[in-house]
């Protein structure tokens, strides 16, 4: 006999505004109408937080110090109650406004853990190899010039930065054979440590850039080339999950300019073409542009990605805050961003002096790491040893999304040999294998 799973609250309030939210009358009501049924399925755990299941199809977590809503997946397994909200005070962008909630489906995984499947890699092998002959005085390097040698196509520059544009998280363990087949075209080593290749991911104005110059240059025929070779990139990065999300919005972006040649012909500036491939994008891809067109919100929802990928950990705020401790924050603004359990538990590691442990590491004069500070009494409860290789490969992805995001904000830049945190969680699971490629569509 199968056994059956115990009712959980959230997962009962979850499905009844996934059911609302799907039923077609949800887009003919009022944003007044949306907000007071949401605020009858408000629920109330026993240390008072209250939880809503709202927009982005997401939870948000009631902060009753400033009576902000925070993006926080919840406590599973903890009782709760439903609980009546006054409606008024929900604001409007916690509600869902219904395309929000089909967000394509993706993953947290880092590259550190299964590897991309030797199908794919196979297919951008193929593309690579006939992009790499094209000439580089028809396709002049724009951008990506610091990672490619200046005899380098821009046909080769366009498919290392749709996937690295379209990637969950670039961080690549040393036997992914997906950056290695560019080892000829780069311009020096990639950054990194011994294990891991921590990889910037560039803004999509560097993948228009290679567009817009071309078109700038009188070329749209090679333009017009540049854009298929991503779309072409993109369609095969659409199999796995961690690039699925961005794969997807790319094509609907980039395919209408291939299907009408000529439309985008009198945008010859970078950031006005990009505005353009953003406005194509439709609402229901939303959260994969967040990166471009929210950098406080994808920041938001990193830090939601990192709590739930901890979900294995006693207490997961915790143990995220232990990540986000990493950071450099050195206006003091991080603090403000989180919710009141992250807060606190953030709080404690500044006053015990262990916030911005990777931004104060350096090197000795010999060459040798100083070892990063020393966790003292918090340190058994912050030891994050995940249960498998696959969480440890989501929580690494998403600690390293998380940093990248932070980057994005506010401009702080993530160590090239990885946050502290993380290179800590590598060095755990490095000696196992991961030879065995695993299929994650």
């Amino acid at each position: 006999m199968t056994p059956v799973r115990p009712w959980d609250a959230f997962t009962s309030a979850e499905a009844q505004v996934r059911a609302m939210v799907a039923d077609p009358r949800w887009q003919g009501l009022s944003v007044p109408d949306r907000a007071h049924v949401l605020a009858a399925r408000i629920l109330v755990t026993p240390d008072g937080d209250r939880w809503l299941f709202g927009a982005h199809a997401r939870w948000h977590l009631h902060d009753p110090a400033d009576g902000r809503w925070y993006l926080a997946p919840p406590p599973r397994g903890v009782r709760a109650r439903q609980v009546r909200h006054a409606a008024a005070e929900l604001p409007p962008e916690v509600i869902p406004y219904g395309p929000d909630f089909h967000a394509e489906p993706g993953s947290t995984q880092a590259f550190i853990g299964p590897d991309v499947p030797e199908g794919l890699t196979e297919r951008l092998r193929v593309l690579l190899r006939a992009s790499g002959r094209k000439s580089e005085l028809d396709y002049p390097l724009t951008a990506f010039d610091e990672i490619f040698a200046s005899d380098v196509p821009s046909t080769v520059a366009a498919i290392w930065g749709t996937i690295m544009w379209c990637a969950y998280a670039p961080a690549f363990d040393g036997n992914e054979r997906l950056i290695t087949v560019f080892g000829e075209y780069l311009r020096r080593p990639l950054p990194g440590d011994e294990w891991v290749r921590w990889l910037p991911a560039p803004p999509l104005l560097d993948l228009v850039t290679l567009v817009s110059e071309r078109r700038r240059a009188g070329h749209p025929r090679a333009a017009l080339r540049l854009a298929a070779v991503m779309a072409d990139t993109a369609q095969i990065l659409m199999s796995d999950t961690r690039f699925r999300p961005r794969a997807l919005a790319l094509l609907t972006m980039v395919e209408p300019m291939l299907r009408r040649p000529g439309l985008d012909d009198t945008l010859t500036d970078a950031e006005a073409l990009r505005a353009e491939w953003l406005d194509r994008c439709p609402r229901r891809l939303c959260r994969a542009l967040l990166v471009e067109n929210d950098v406080a919100a994808h920041f938001s929802h990193a830090v939601y990605d990192l709590v739930e990928a901890l979900a294995f950990m006693p207490d997961p705020p915790m143990a995220a805050a232990t990540f986000l401790a990493d950071l450099s924050d050195s206006k003091g603004t991080l603090q403000a961003r989180l919710d009141h359990r992250l807060r606190h538990a953030y709080g404690e590691l500044d006053r015990a002096g262990l916030t911005g442990t990777s931004a104060s590491e350096s090197t000795a004069p010999e060459g040798f790491p100083v070892l990063g500070r020393v966790l003292t009494k918090p340190a058994p409860a912050l030891e994050v040893a995940p249960p498998d290789r696959a969480s440890a490969a989501a929580v690494l992805g998403a600690a390293y999304a998380t940093g990248l995001a932070w980057g994005r904000l506010t401009g702080a830049k993530v160590p090239q040999s990885g946050l502290a945190g993380q290179t800590a969680l590598v060095r755990r699971v490095v000696h196992e294998r991961d030879d065995n490629h695993t299929d994650l569509t």
